[in-house]
């Protein structure tokens, strides 16, 4: 029967939430009711809610978690004080007179927003407000339009310092202790935020070169798609002075992480507090922009925070019902061994990625599946890394992606559905591509990591 009732448990989570009630309320309610539920026909034991206070308290003192308020205020910052704005123009008059020059500047623009703010939809809404129009005007393909805005948006679950991979990190650091433990390892090693941004650099960098490789090849298959735009020439110089802060901003907060002067949750405040400095700077710091900023941050962080807390519940009350004995046991029995068991992970946490967003799925599913697959020997870094890559590909996969949903929500009725959804399939296909190159080839993950520490 404690079976029956956390298979229902999960399926009735995942469809209150397909109906759209809050995701925080409804980990937490769905989980209370079915504990009570529980209770009475003798399913459940109530003792497993007293580690409640104990698990909140820990959230509440846990340093890493830290970093997830300043890395989301550096990124509030950064995107409000017209940065992007500025670079975008700069880079689209140095390469828009090339065939697919505008296009690259938009992927070029949006994976220093993607590494600024680390959230998906603020990054697709921004680009899209951004350059939609201007590449529309510039004679650009609806289609390759819309993807690209789209795929440059998801980049943020994978490029550094991205909250994704903050909140994911510390999951994984969690289960990979359990993990250890349930082999029989005393003395166990630990894996951090930071391994995880080392070891996501390599998978970032390369899809980067991709999206810019398909457009310039699109651009000069099919110039008609990507046309040069007729734009005043600009220097080097003076895209130097535009790019160069929040770049440096960027390597500054990096760089202190991956040579170890730094924990992330010091380089978060540095990177808050350089951003900062930088919209004063330019002069686009008012106290009317300050509070919106405030206000901003304050809502994305204890919606982030209120969602752990109805997860916690939620793990309880799972576990309460014998839930990941029966996972690890289905994963243990099945045929195929740990590949098929990976392969069976990576595709319900794809489908999942349809209906939950990359908080939810990190909080909800990765604490059930990641000790299982982690204690079966696969790298913790680079199992996080697969994870979000995953998550990256469903947010852009039709028809039920997260990023042409809010692509659509601020697009022109020039892009049609249709459009936008032939303009994504590309770099889908790119980003599975990554997936099975990294499946194969681990070392494009652990190459970096291994050489630092």
């Amino acid at each position: 029967m404690q079976g029956e009732f956390a298979l229902a448990l999960f399926a009735a989570v995942c469809v209150v939430l397909m109906l759209g009630f809050p995701v925080a309320l409804t980990l937490a309610g769905v989980s209370l009711v079915f504990a009570a539920l529980g209770t009475l026909a003798g399913a459940f034991d109530p003792s497993y809610l007293v580690a409640l206070p104990a698990r909140l308290f820990g959230t509440m003192t846990n340093e890493t978690l830290v970093a997830v308020p300043l890395f989301i205020l550096m990124g509030n910052i950064l995107e409000r004080a017209r940065i992007a704005e500025d670079l975008l123009n700069n880079l689209a008059q140095l390469f828009g007179q090339r065939p697919g020059g505008l296009g690259i500047s938009v992927v070029l623009v949006g994976a220093l927003l993607a590494a600024s703010t680390g959230i998906v939809g603020a990054t697709v809404v921004t680009m899209g407000l951004l350059s939609l129009p201007t590449m529309l005007r510039a004679g650009y393909s609806p289609s390759l339009a819309a993807g690209t805005i789209c795929a440059t948006g998801t980049l943020g679950q994978i490029i550094p310092p991205s909250i994704a991979l903050v909140l994911l990190g510390d999951i994984i650091s969690s289960a990979y202790q359990r993990a250890q433990l349930e082999m029989g390892v005393l003395n166990t090693a630990t894996v951090s935020v930071g391994d995880l941004f080392i070891g996501a650099l390599g998978p970032g960098v390369i899809l980067v070169a991709c999206y810019v490789l398909w457009i310039a090849t699109t651009g000069w298959i099919a110039p008609k798609h990507a046309p040069p735009i007729k734009t005043s020439r600009v220097s080097v110089v003076q895209v130097a002075k535009v790019l160069l802060p929040p770049l440096g901003l960027i390597i500054l907060v990096l760089g202190s992480i991956l040579i170890g002067a730094a924990t992330p949750t010091e380089a978060s405040g540095v990177g808050a507090i350089g951003a900062l400095a930088l919209a004063f700077l330019r002069n686009e710091m008012s106290w009317q922009r300050l509070q919106e900023i405030g206000q901003s941050t304050l809502q994305v962080t204890s919606m982030i925070f209120l969602i752990l807390i109805g997860a916690s519940v939620f793990s309880l009350v799972f576990r309460g019902f014998g839930g990941e004995e029966m996972v690890q046991e289905f994963f243990h029995t099945m045929e195929g061994g740990p590949a098929a068991a990976l392969l069976l992970v990576m595709v319900t946490i794809f489908l999942l990625g349809f209906i939950l967003d990359f908080i939810e799925i990190t909080f909800v599913v990765v604490p059930i599946v990641g000790p299982i697959l982690l204690a079966m020997g696969f790298d913790p870094v680079w199992l996080g890394i697969m994870i979000a890559v995953n998550l990256q590909t469903s947010f852009l996969t039709p028809p039920f992606g997260f990023a042409l949903f809010y692509l659509r929500g601020v697009a022109s009725d020039e892009v049609s559905t249709g459009a936008l959804y032939r303009g994504v399939i590309p770099f889908v296909l790119l980003q599975l591509g990554l997936l099975v190159t990294m499946w194969f080839f681990p070392e494009l993950v652990s190459w970096l990591p291994s050489q630092l520490n």
